[in-house]
C-alpha cells in the first residue's frame, strides 16, 4: 500500500469514527450505567423566555407555560424582550395578572437580554426556552425530578420537531435530530451529555454566570455545569415541540450561526478539553463537537486521495463510485429541494446526502465566521425565510 493509500484510509477512518465509531463507543460505555437518583420534588423554578418580535407565537407560548403541571406558586415566568417593536410586549402585558413578568430591554441581542433577565430571576432552578417551543404538560415536573440528585447541575430536555416543511432540509433535520437524541441518551446513561439545546434546558441558579457575547448561550450555560463538577443529564420526558426552519436557506443560516457561536463557546471553554481534569467528557466533547464540526475539511481530502489511488485496485474504484453516488444524490436534493417529491418516501434517499452536505457547508461557514471574527449579536427569528 502506498503512502497516499495509507493517508486515505486514515482520513476515512476519522470520518467514519465521527459518525459511527463514536456512537458505538458511547453504547459500550453506556453499559456502565450511572443512574440519576430521581424523586418527586418541586423546587422553585424560573422559566426564562427571550423574545424579539414574537407576536405570532408568544401568546401560545405563555398559555403553554401557565398550564404546565407544576405548582403555580413555585413557578416564576419571565419574558425578556430584546427591543421588540411589534406587539410582543403588549401581548406579554396581557398575561401579567397570571404571573408573567415582562423584562423590556433595549435592542442589544439575545445574550445581553438573557443576562439582564436572569439577573431578576428568583427561582432555584433556571429553565431556558425559545419563544416558539411548546412544552409537554409534564416537562417541568420531569426536569425537577432530576434535580433531586445532588450531583446533577443541569438538565437537557428533548427537542422534538412536529412538522415537515416538505423540503430536503426539514426531512434531513428530523433524521439528524433523532440520531442526536440517541447520542444524548447514551451520554447521559454513564455521565454527562455534551451540551443542551436552547429549546429546553435547565441549570441550578447558583451555577449560572453571565454569558459573554458572541457565543452559543445554551452551549456555554450547559457546559459550565460540567466545568463546575456537576452532571449535565438528558431527560427524555422533558419535551419541547418545535417546527423546523421555514426553508433550507433559513436552516443553513441558523446552523452556520450556531456553529460559529459554538466554536467561540468551545474556545472560551477550552479547559474542558483537558482529559486529565475532565476525563471521558473531554474526549466526548472533542468527538461530538470539535471533530464533527471539522469533518468538512476531511471530505475533500478523501475525494482527492481516492482519485489518486483509483488505479491501485477495485476497492478504490468502488469507494470512489460510492462517493460520487452520494454527492450526486446530494446534488439532486439541491435541485429538487422545494418540490413535492420530498413528501414521498424517495425523499429519504436524497435528503440524507443533501442534509449531510448542507450541515457540513454550514460548519465551513461557521469556521469562516470564527476565523474572520464575524459576529451576529443582533438576532432575528429563524422562522423567517
Amino acid at each position: 500500500m502506498t503512502l497516499i493509500g495509507i493517508a486515505l484510509w486514515i482520513t476515512l477512518a476519522v470520518v467514519v469514527y465521527a459518525y459511527l465509531g463514536f456512537p458505538l463507543l458511547l453504547m459500550m460505555r453506556g453499559m456502565l450505567a450511572r443512574p440519576i437518583r430521581k424523586s418527586a420534588a418541586t423546587p422553585s423554578m424560573t422559566l426564562v423566555i427571550i423574545a424579539h418580535n414574537e407576536q405570532d407565537v408568544i401568546a401560545d407560548k405563555l398559555q403553554n407555560a401557565i398550564t404546565q403541571q407544576y405548582p403555580r406558586e413555585k413557578l416564576e415566568l419571565l419574558v425578556g424582550s430584546d427591543g421588540s417593536d411589534d406587539r410582543t410586549n403588549e401581548i406579554v402585558a396581557e398575561f401579567q395578572d397570571r404571573g408573567v413578568r415582562l423584562v423590556a430591554c433595549q435592542r442589544q441581542g439575545k445574550i445581553g437580554t438573557l443576562n439582564e433577565t436572569v439577573a431578576q430571576a428568583q427561582g432555584d432552578i433556571l429553565v431556558f426556552s425559545d419563544a416558539n417551543s411548546m412544552y409537554d404538560p409534564h416537562s417541568l415536573q420531569a426536569i425537577a425530578a432530576c434535580f433531586s440528585d445532588p450531583t446533577v447541575g443541569g438538565v437537557a430536555g428533548d427537542q422534538v420537531y412536529t412538522k415537515d416543511k416538505g423540503n430536503a432540509g426539514s426531512l434531513g433535520e428530523r433524521l439528524f435530530w433523532n440520531f442526536d437524541r440517541f447520542l444524548k441518551r447514551m451520554q447521559s446513561r454513564s455521565g454527562s451529555v455534551t451540551s443542551s439545546t436552547g429549546a429546553i434546558h435547565a441549570v441550578r441558579r447558583e451555577l449560572f454566570e453571565p454569558v459573554p457575547s458572541g457565543v452559543c448561550d445554551d452551549f456555554l450555560i450547559s457546559t459550565r455545569v460540567v466545568a463546575k463538577g456537576y452532571r449535565l443529564v438528558f431527560e427524555p420526558e422533558a419535551i419541547a415541540y418545535e417546527e423546523v426552519a421555514a426553508s433550507d436557506k433559513a436552516e443553513f443560516r441558523r446552523k452556520s450561526r450556531i456553529i460559529a457561536r459554538g466554536i467561540r463557546g468551545l474556545w472560551v471553554m477550552k479547559a474542558l478539553l483537558n482529559p486529565f481534569v475532565y476525563g471521558f467528557y473531554s474526549f466526548q466533547l472533542a468527538s461530538h463537537k470539535l471533530l464533527r464540526w471539522s469533518v468538512i475539511f476531511l471530505l475533500p481530502v478523501i475525494l482527492v486521495l481516492n482519485v489518486a489511488c483509483v488505479g491501485q485496485g477495485l476497492i478504490y474504484q468502488v469507494l470512489l463510485g460510492l462517493q460520487l453516488v452520494f454527492y450526486s444524490l446530494a446534488l439532486v436534493g439541491i435541485l429538487l429541494r422545494n418540490t413535492p417529491i420530498f413528501r414521498n418516501k424517495i425523499a429519504k434517499i436524497m435528503a440524507v446526502p443533501y442534509f449531510f452536505c448542507m450541515a457540513n457547508f454550514s460548519a465551513l461557514s461557521g469556521w469562516y465566521q470564527f476565523f474572520v471574527g464575524r459576529r451576529v449579536d443582533i438576532w432575528n427569528s429563524n422562522r423567517i425565510t
